[in-house]
C-alpha cells in the first residue's frame, strides 16, 4: 500500500517511520531542497510523545540534545527587582517526562531514523490530487498513491488543496512570536533572560550551541495583514512594536539584518470539524495546530503520527474506518490542547500592567514554594497545565508490518 506524506519537519517523518513499521510503502516529499537547518526554535517534548520516541529507539539522541536552558531572569519593563526562575522546577510541575530540543535537532533525529526505509523526495510540492490518489507534482511528475497525508504544517499545501483556504479555519488568539539566531555575545549557558512589558517580551537564551535565540513575543489589538513569507514585512513588525524598549532589545533589533536564521508567525489555532477527506487526511499542525509556543503542538503531532500510523494498520489500510477511528482516539487531547493554549496566550504575554503584576507573582511562587507543592497544585485539574501528562497512549504493538501487508487494499 502507498502513502504519501507531504512534509519533512516532525510529524512527516515520525509518521513514515510508523507506517513502514507496519509495512506500509512510504514516500515523503518536501518543498524545500534539503532538511531544514536554519536554527529553528525551541519545542517541548511531553510524556506521551516521550514514551514514543522511546519506542521509536531514539531517546538517547533525543536526550543528549535536549537545549540544556536551566534558569530564566526577567527583568520587567519600567524597572523592579528582576524575577529569577529555575525552569527545572516549572517543568516539573507540567510533566513528568519532558525535554526541550530544538525543532531542528528533533527533525534530523526522526529523519535519521527513517531515510533507509523510507523514500525523500526534496525540492518538489504536491500541485494537485485527485479523488482517485492521483498526483502531480510542481515537478510536472504524477503518481498514483493509496492515500495522501498532509504534514506540512500550519499553512499546509495539502490542506489548501484538499480543504479550501486556510483563513476558513484559522483563529488567531491574539500574539505574534519570533525566534532569531543572534551571537551569544551575552555569553549566556544554560540561561535565558528576558525583558517583559505590557503587550510585549523578549528574551535571549543559549545553552549547548555556538549561538543564542532571541525571542520576541507581542500583542496587537487586531490581526496583522501580512503574507506568512514576507520576511521583511514581519522584521519591520518587529521593530515598530519593540521600538523603546530596553535592556538587550536594541542590540537584539539590530540582529535582524545579519540574522541567518528567523522565523515569525501568528499564534494561531486550526478548528476543523474533520481532518479526512476521501483519501487524504491531515496530522500535526495542518490539521490541529493549537497554536505555537502556547499548546504543545510538537507533542500533539508527534502523539497524532503515532495514532494516525497504529489505526491504519489496526484497520489493515482501510481509510475509510481507520481515519474517523484516528480522529475519535485524538480529538479529547485536541480539544483540551485548544483551550490550554487559548488561557497562555492570555498570560504568556501580559496585556496589563496587573497581568504584568500577575505573571511575576507566579514565577515567584514557583521558584520558593516546594517542589511536591508546586507539582501536586499542577495536577488537581488535568484541563490545566498537567494535560499531556494525562493522555493514556493505545497499545498498537500486536498490529506487525506482516499483519498490515496482508489487510492492505488493491489499486487498479
Amino acid at each position: 500500500m502507498r502513502i504519501l506524506i507531504s512534509g519533512a519537519s516532525v510529524a512527516g517523518p515520525a509518521l513514515a517511520y510508523w507506517l513502514n513499521r507496519y509495512g506500509f510503502e512510504v514516500t515523503v516529499v518536501e518543498r524545500a531542497p534539503s532538511l531544514r537547518k536554519t536554527g529553528g526554535h525551541a519545542v517541548d517534548l511531553f510524556r506521551p510523545a516521550m514514551d514514543i520516541v522511546e519506542q521509536m529507539g531514539v531517546l538517547e539522541q533525543v536526550v543528549a540534545k535536549k537545549t540544556g536552558l536551566e534558569h530564566l531572569t526577567v527583568h520587567r519593563e519600567g524597572g523592579g527587582k528582576p524575577i529569577e526562575l529555575e525552569l527545572g522546577r516549572l517543568m516539573t510541575a507540567v510533566s513528568d517526562r519532558h525535554v526541550e530540543i530544538m525543532r531542528d535537532d528533533l527533525s534530523e533525529i526522526f529523519y535519521d531514523a527513517t531515510r533507509d526505509d523510507v523514500e525523500y523526495v526534496f525540492d518538489d510540492s504536491i500541485a494537485s490530487i485527485s479523488d482517485d490518489g492521483e498526483v502531480t507534482f510542481d515537478s510536472s511528475r504524477a503518481a498514483r498513491y493509496d492515500l495522501v497525508i498532509g504534514a506540512d504544517g500550519l499553512h499546509s499545501n495539502v490542506r489548501g488543496l484538499v480543504f479550501g483556504p486556510e483563513s476558513q479555519f484559522s483563529t488567531w488568539i491574539g500574539a505574534y512570536l519570533a525566534v532569531v539566531s543572534v551571537p551569544n555575545y551575552l555569553g549566556l549557558d544554560g540561561r535565558m533572560e528576558a525583558v517583559a512589558g505590557v503587550g510585549r517580551m523578549a528574551g535571549m537564551g543559549a545553552a549547548h550551541m555556538d549561538d543564542a535565540r532571541a525571542v520576541f513575543l507581542f500583542r496587537t489589538p487586531e490581526r496583522l495583514d501580512y503574507h506568512h513569507r514576507d520576511v521583511a514585512r514581519q522584521k519591520q513588525f518587529l521593530r515598530e512594536r519593540f521600538q523603546g524598549m530596553g535592556w538587550e532589545v536594541p542590540r537584539l533589533l539590530e540582529e535582524l539584518e545579519r540574522t541567518p536564521a528567523f522565523y515569525f508567525d501568528s499564534i494561531t489555532q486550526l478548528r476543523l470539524d474533520t481532518w479526512s477527506r476521501g483519501r487524504v487526511t491531515l496530522v500535526g499542525d495542518a490539521g490541529y495546530c493549537p497554536g505555537p509556543a502556547v499548546g504543545g503542538s510538537t507533542s500533539l503531532a508527534v502523539v497524532g503520527a503515532y495514532i494516525l500510523a497504529g489505526e491504519l494498520a489496526a484497520h489493515g489500510g482501510d481509510h475509510t474506518r481507520a481515519f474517523p477511528a484516528y480522529e475519535a482516539e485524538i480529538g479529547d487531547y485536541v480539544r483540551r490542547s485548544r483551550t490550554f493554549a487559548v488561557n497562555a496566550a492570555k498570560s504568556i504575554v501580559p496585556g496589563s500592567g496587573f497581568d504584568l503584576w500577575a505573571l511575576a507573582r507566579m514565577m515567584w511562587l514557583v521558584e520558593h514554594l516546594p517542589t511536591g507543592l508546586t507539582k501536586a497544585a499542577a495536577k488537581l485539574g488535568s484541563k490545566g497545565v498537567r494535560l499531556h501528562d494525562s493522555i493514556a497512549l493505545k497499545d498498537y504493538s500486536a498490529f506487525t508490518a506482516a499483519g498490515a501487508r496482508q489487510g492492505r487494499t488493491s489499486r487498479p
